[in-house]
């Protein structure tokens, strides 16, 4: 009986399929969108066909985290593969939280992106929407990694909402309208928030069409359902959705990765393509509600898991398996190793935080890489999980049992005094290691400063 057990088990690894060299990669994140605001997580308001069907070709990633509850640390961890704090976007004094326009802060040139990781292989490469990552022209994708870009720099809120601020850094009255921009010149100025899905979804299809022959990373971070109070879509679906503006917008989103789908298929590439849909960080708290992180607890902008779990389907035909979930523990983080790893590229030879997580999404019962994972806000540590147990930091530590509880409703901390000390002392690790408030980490990079911001404008 064990012979033929042996023998079964080594037909099966002689006969499994091989992913194939340079696979394409596209990565489409949302921005704001809840861990409940699609149909695959349990939305019951909002119609996206095109996600069900991404999940039923592909993997649901329960417990799949950005490094931050708010958008521009979350996207340095995206293409570091590192905590924001390790790289100096956790939060800036000129700019808190987020970058503002014309801030002299972003992601440091030195920084190797994910992009920049792929392209030395010889990938093309493309971001299309949102960047967030520093506005000036040494922080902009192109010189961080991406032959093309198309997009927005920052929020799509960034407008007379952040007019005193900015005002003030100009040493003036006036502050830069919204800039859609190609590469590094300014094409359109205020942007057509109504148009942003549409445009960024032709121009990804342009890009794909033009690189089929050849591995290409397309990096698609749309600027919807948005940090702005009033999200935005286009004619063909404002006002069609059971939930305003904000499913509207949500609907749209569904509808561009349907046209990713059917592009793939057209090209004859969809074997060869890899694709993941997330979100940067949960829905915010709205009065009244608009996106929804059910069943989870909280909202974005904060450390709970409402604010940092965020819906990830991840999709490539015959190599991961169809119609089937993982609840392992992974993150934004991973997406940088993993890539690397499955095209051939090389990993920065400086410390990272993100894991190669590919055994996670391609094989049945494969465990998380990560013994824990850390919640920061902004550059506090407020937070740490293990496969099972979260522990919110403070003089009164409360602990939830996330396999049963990710509402984080019930606080064990009482019962469970043995966990606590052990999560504790992983949380004392972290501190050493990347800081917390005001004590330095051992092993941190600076952030990227400019010396002489100017405004995008045209």
């Amino acid at each position: 009986m064990r012979l033929l057990l042996l023998l079964f088990l080594i037909h099966c690894s002689l006969h499994a399929k091989v992913p194939p060299a340079q696979p394409n990669f596209i990565l489409i994140m949302a921005d704001n969108l809840g861990y409940g605001d699609i149909e695959p997580f349990g939305s019951r308001l909002h119609r996206t066909p095109n996600l069900d069907r991404m999940a039923r070709e592909g993997r649901k990633l329960t417990s799949f985290y950005s490094a931050s509850g708010v958008c521009t640390p979350s996207r340095a961890a995206l293409m570091t593969g590192c905590y924001p704090r390790r790289v100096g976007l956790d939060w800036t004094p000129e700019d808190g939280h987020v970058l503002r326009p014309v801030s002299p802060n972003g992601l440091h040139p030195n920084e190797i992106t994910i992009a920049e990781a792929l392209k030395k292989t010889g990938y093309a490469t493309a971001c299309i929407g949102k960047w967030h990552l520093g506005d000036q022209p040494e922080f902009l994708p192109t010189r961080q990694g991406f032959d093309y870009y198309l997009g927005l720099p920052y929020s799509d809120d960034m407008t007379h909402a952040t007019g005193q601020r900015i005002g003030e850094r100009l040493r003036g009255n006036q502050w830069p309208p919204l800039p859609w921009m190609e590469n590094n010149k300014v094409i359109e100025a205020p942007a057509n928030r109504n148009l942003m899905t549409q445009r960024e979804t032709a121009a990804a299809l342009k890009f794909i069409a033009a690189n089929k022959n050849n591995p290409f990373f397309l990096y698609l971070p749309h600027n919807m359902p948005g940090s702005s109070r009033q999200p935005f879509a286009s004619e063909a679906f404002r006002g069609q959705s059971r939930n305003g503006a904000w499913g509207d917008a949500v609907e749209e989103l569904d509808w561009a990765a349907g046209q990713i789908f059917d592009a793939l298929k057209k090209h004859g590439i969809d074997e060869r393509t890899l694709v993941i849909w997330t979100s940067d960080n949960g829905a915010p708290r709205r009065n009244p509600p608009q996106g929804s992180n059910a069943p989870l607890g909280g909202w974005g902008y904060t450390t709970a898991e409402g604010g940092m779990r965020v819906p990830a389907i991840v999709r490539w035909p015959n190599f991961i398996p169809a119609g089937s979930v993982s609840d392992e523990l992974c993150t934004l983080m991973d997406l940088h190793p993993t890539f690397a790893k499955l095209a051939g590229a090389q990993l920065p030879e400086r410390k990272h935080d993100g894991q190669n997580i590919w055994p996670v999404w391609s094989a049945r019962n494969a465990k998380s890489p990560h013994d824990h994972f850390f919640y920061y806000h902004t550059h506090t540590l407020q937070a740490v999980r293990d496969t099972r147990w979260k522990l919110v930091l403070g003089q009164n530590p409360k602990l939830y049992d996330l396999k049963n509880d990710s509402a984080e409703k019930t606080n064990l901390a009482a019962k469970h005094p043995e966990i606590i000390q052990r999560l504790q002392t992983a949380a004392a690790r972290a501190t050493a290691e990347l800081g917390s408030g005001e004590q330095q980490g051992l092993h941190v990079r600076p952030v990227g400063r400019a010396t002489k911001p100017t405004p995008r404008i045209r």
